[in-house]
């Protein structure tokens, strides 16, 4: 058994030597801080503490309540919201949340986005129109009746006007905005408003654009209309694989919490909630210039690789307001193939991101195994300390690549070279003593 301790450990290290040499680009990922790294690793990841802050199942829980009451407040401050739950275990079990407070038990009505337009598979019902399944999680969970929005393929957003006749037509319980592919900030203010006319929730998974939102850039959802807001929180909120939710509504609180709690888990990974805590500490501090920087290099790096001859969609508006940025790369489709063929080239050089489906590949029957499109994301890349200049350098990477189609085990040495100066975590509170040198992440 030692020798299998070994290999595992042996693995770990193989992965982390991959990830000091690489340009992460994923962008439903990020990096957290030594200090949140260090309250992920306390005695709190042992524990158990079923219940709300001060009535809890368990004994033993003083100072776990002590920390999940700073998190919840740190978590309202951050958001300016008057409710938040700290609990979820995801940005998916966050929507489940939002899902069973604000829709029927039996084949509840939703209206959200299509899975090829942006949606996430936990927006999707359990079966398409044609009967053919897909066991999204708000089909499986709760067997909801699913209409998706329209969507504005040009502007890469939902259509509000056709929407609007969309609601007004099926009549839903809940509106839910947000995406996994979210270059612009959804029309919340326009389309709660037909909401309110059909009684309609309004619901918003924030899960990528959460610590754009906190630090006061993308969009304003509980202002805007949203009646509760579900997020992850390791995107663009840079603390441990965890969710939460929040509210202005009270007098939906109640009935926020029982649908989190007993309804959906038992204990909540009190460690992420502690590491969470951090996280949203380090926001308050750092968050405003993290958060512009972020943008300004999703921004940069589009241009840079547009101008590369790589078709980043939405050039004319700037090609995003998030950390993302999306490319159609069909026309290198007949000299090198599609997402899922350059996924691979690009793995190969150390260059980290993923293929994603454009609202065209269903009509041309491409498999999300290999659709026309790359998702790619600036936030890890920014808290490591890169800025405009760095962008064009990765954008060159690609170039080499894809257009010139030079040996990726070549490039992959260059790829190294440029990342050694990129090892440090940035905004966020510097250890000042060696106790803290076991959590370095390179």
């Amino acid at each position: 058994m030692s020798n299998i301790i070994a290999e595992i450990r042996s693995i770990l290290q193989e992965h982390t030597n991959m990830i000091k040499n690489a340009i992460p680009l994923i962008a439903s990922e990020n990096i957290t801080s030594p200090a949140v790294a260090e309250a992920c690793n306390s005695d709190f990841s042992h524990r158990y503490a079923e219940g709300w802050v001060g009535q809890r199942v368990y004994a033993g829980c003083k100072y776990i309540d002590q920390i999940e009451q700073m998190c919840m407040d740190l978590t309202k401050e951050y958001f300016n919201c008057v409710h938040a739950d700290v609990r979820p275990v995801s940005g998916v079990m966050a929507n489940l949340v939002l899902y069973n407070a604000l829709t029927s038990e039996n084949n509840g009505r939703m209206c959200a986005m299509p899975i090829p337009k942006g949606g996430h598979i936990s927006h999707a019902p359990k079966q398409t129109s044609s009967g053919k399944p897909i066991y999204g999680t708000a089909g499986t969970v709760r067997g909801l009746n699913i209409k998706y929005l329209a969507f504005d393929e040009e502007n890469m957003n939902i259509d509000a006007d056709n929407s609007a006749d969309i609601i007004r037509e099926f009549k839903p319980e809940m509106i839910l905005f947000g995406a996994s592919v979210f270059l612009f900030p959804h029309p919340v203010k326009e389309l709660s408003d037909v909401a309110k006319e059909v009684g309609a929730y309004v619901g918003y998974d924030a899960a990528h654009v959460a610590g754009l939102i906190g630090s006061g850039y993308f969009q304003d959802p509980l202002r805007e209309g949203a009646d509760a807001v579900a997020f992850s929180t390791h995107k663009t909120l840079p603390g441990p694989q965890h969710g939460a939710v929040i509210s202005n509504r009270e007098d939906l609180i109640d009935t926020l919490k029982v649908s989190a709690f007993p309804a959906l888990f038992s204990n909540h990974h009190l460690h992420n909630v502690a590491g969470f805590a951090v996280a949203l500490a380090e926001m308050l501090e750092f968050g405003k210039d993290y958060h512009k920087r972020i943008i300004e290099n999703a921004q940069a790096l589009g241009q840079a690789l547009y101008e590369r001859g790589f078709n980043v969609l939405c050039e004319h508006l700037g090609f995003t307001k998030s950390h993302q940025l999306v490319i159609d790369i069909s026309n290198f489709e007949k000299s090198i193939g599609l997402g899922g063929d350059i996924e691979k080239i690009l793995e190969e050089a150390n260059i980290i991101i993923n293929r994603n489906l454009l609202p065209q590949d269903i009509r041309k029957g491409r498999h999300y195994m290999n659709p026309g499109g790359l998702r790619i994301g600036t936030s890890e890349i920014t808290r490591l300390g890169m800025g405009k200049s760095e962008m064009i350098k990765i954008a060159e990477f690609f170039e080499k690549l894809i257009v010139d189609k030079k040996d990726p085990k070549k490039i992959k040495q260059e790829v190294s070279d440029f990342k050694k100066e990129y090892q440090t975590v940035k905004y966020c509170f510097q250890p000042s003593n060696k106790a803290y040198e076991y959590l370095k992440f390179y």
